[in-house]
């Protein structure tokens, strides 16, 4: 239904206008048309935001078509009570955690639940000041995946725990307790990484 990056085509990211009502109306009229103007306008963004939940380019591909799907659906519910980028991100965040829950994304972890990730020793917090967001993003990419969901959700993508446990169907005190797991799993990849480029 929408294009894709597998063919090395870029998504377009096209400059904010007046006329985003007039968009939506004629996207609620579903305009094919309109709808792809939407979806270029934000697809290089929110594919930003579902690669980060993805372990592959593919998955956050299939994730960001299916997000688009839902935008399409259910645009007569967005109420401008903030903004449409905004609104469009919950809906791609969302999808890629329904993604994870039905088993497309689940590989680290193999059907164990997050209270079942052990919690690891506790590390010096200031190593990873030293970091960029490129490196830390890369590192987080090797945290197991019910870790990495959580650190994303909450220091990311700012939800707070209680919505974070709706989310992901866990309790509250799960969510903290794997938020500390992933900052301390962090800080161990990266003094692993340091002890190994060292020698």
């Amino acid at each position: 239904m929408f294009p894709t990056t597998t063919t090395g085509a870029k998504y377009s990211c096209m400059p904010a206008s007046s006329d985003l009502d007039a968009l939506l109306a004629r996207c609620s009229r579903r305009e094919p048309a309109a709808q792809r103007a939407l979806y270029a306008r934000y697809a290089g963004r929110m594919l930003g935001v579902a690669r980060r939940y993805a372990r592959t380019l593919p998955e956050a591909e299939d994730i960001l078509q299916d997000a688009f799907v839902k935008v399409f659906t259910y645009l007569s519910e967005f109420r401008a009570e903030g903004t449409l980028e905004g609104w469009i991100r919950r809906i791609v965040v969302t999808t890629a955690i329904n993604h994870w829950q039905s088993g497309r994304m689940r590989r680290q972890t193999q059907g164990a639940s997050l209270d079942d990730i052990a919690d690891p020793p506790a590390a010096d917090a200031s190593a990873l000041d030293q970091l960029n967001v490129a490196e830390v993003l890369a590192l987080m990419e090797q945290l197991p995946d019910g870790c990495r969901l959580v650190l994303l959700l909450y220091a990311v993508d700012g939800y707070s725990h209680r919505e974070i446990s709706e989310l992901l169907n866990i309790q509250e005190s799960t969510s903290k307790a794997q938020l500390s797991k992933a900052r301390k799993q962090l800080l161990q990849l990266y003094h692993r990484q340091n002890n190994y480029i060292r020698l």
